[in-house]
């Protein structure tokens, strides 16, 4: 700031402030809220300029969010926006192995299962995360660290810009585990990645590399995280060439095979994580975020989430509904056969449900206790 301009800064600040943040205590268990210095493009410390970092902290359960998390959240999302110091957010996860994979399958397991009306006031809350995010004043910058499956997809894409490591995977886990994708991932995916591959996400629920989601436009940048014999490597274990398979599809970030992935995982194991580049990456974007008329920003902001927010708002009522119910047969099966099924086999037996029901056979306890996965008895 030059010297005029503090001078008049100075002389018309007002005496006392108004707060707009809802509350001052932003502690909450597994998430920590921290603002660090703003910096200037050359990485100079702007004193008096902040970005509020948004972590999610349950490495132990990678990253996924409790009910106490997404209480934080919202509020951390609601402080950050009326800041006057913020410039931008970053929402991330700790650790570098997940951002985060959604919802605590162990509370769902043992607390929502079988209760719908309680996963659907739970739901309440996770939609308002999503709708803080959608709502922020600030640029939302989230800086993948790691995984982004299921629910943590879904609020990712609600953000305004994401950057991923590229060892990171990302999708969807609906179908698979008793649950369908309508916490924003039905509304945001066909908007970034078109119909044919939105629906290719949301059903089979094969994770995506970072490399796959930049470039189906998913992701605004991604950089390497592996350092082998101190040097950075792409992902190993995909394919980050610009070449064609054996169908002559369009290849780079799909997953190698054979003898290139064996030695990809050998190069893998021989390397370190190290997220000095991602970090670099999001503070040069919001760098540049700084260096623009700050309620412009905003309203520009405002007018590109539309298409989100329009999809989101006409949905996600309906959306709640169904996810509280559906918690008393599919989704209650599926998330206590991921809770608890053995580490290999946290999936039921799909087939057997199938002919279960296709022969008439009505959902109960006995059904449910028969599809979960169980590991064999101890010889």
């Amino acid at each position: 700031m030059n010297a005029s301009t503090e001078t008049i800064v100075a002389r018309t600040r007002p005496q006392h402030l108004v707060s707009h943040t809802l509350v001052e205590d932003l502690s909450f268990p597994g998430l920590r809220v921290e603002k660090r210095p703003a910096k200037l493009p050359d990485g100079t410390p702007v004193a008096g300029l902040f970005n509020t970092w948004i972590i999610l902290d349950n490495p132990g359960q990678l990253n996924s969010y409790t009910t106490e998390m997404v209480k934080g959240v919202i509020l951390a999302f609601r402080a950050a926006s009326v800041a006057r110091d913020v410039v931008a957010v970053v929402f991330t996860g700790s650790g570098d192995r997940a951002f985060c994979t959604g919802g605590n399958t162990q509370e769902y397991a043992e607390y929502y299962a079988g209760n719908p009306q309680e996963y659907r006031q739970y739901m309440r809350l996770f939609n308002d995360m999503v709708s803080a995010i959608l709502a922020c004043d600030k640029p939302v910058v989230c800086r993948i660290n790691g995984m982004r499956i299921g629910g943590g997809q879904e609020i990712g894409m609600a953000c305004d810009y994401s950057i991923a490591q590229d060892l990171a995977r990302l999708g969807q886990a609906g179908p698979k585990h008793g649950s369908a994708a309508i916490g924003g991932s039905t509304d945001f995916l066909p908007l970034m990645v078109g119909m044919e591959r939105a629906i290719e996400s949301g059903t089979l629920c094969e994770h995506w590399s970072a490399h796959k989601a930049y470039r189906l436009g998913m992701l605004h940048d991604i950089v390497p995280a592996l350092k082998v014999d101190g040097a950075y490597v792409p992902n190993p274990l995909v394919i980050t060439d610009r070449v064609l398979d054996e169908w002559g599809r369009f290849a780079l970030g799909e997953p190698k095979t054979g003898a290139a992935l064996a030695e990809g995982k050998a190069l893998l194991a021989k390397g370190s994580v190290d997220l000095s580049l991602l970090d670099q990456k999001v503070e040069q974007l919001c760098a540049k975020l700084m260096l623009t008329f700050p309620e412009c920003l905003t309203k520009s902001l405002e007018e590109l989430r539309k298409p989100k927010l329009e999809a989101w708002n006409r949905n996600k009522e309906d959306s709640r509904a169904w996810l509280a119910l559906n918690m008393m047969n599919e989704a209650r099966t599926g998330f206590r056969a991921f809770n608890e099924g053995p580490r290999n086999q946290r999936e039921i037996d799909f087939v057997a449900l199938r002919v279960a029901l296709a022969q008439g056979t009505p959902w109960s306890e006995d059904l449910v206790e028969s599809l979960i996965p169980r590991a064999p008895a101890a010889a």
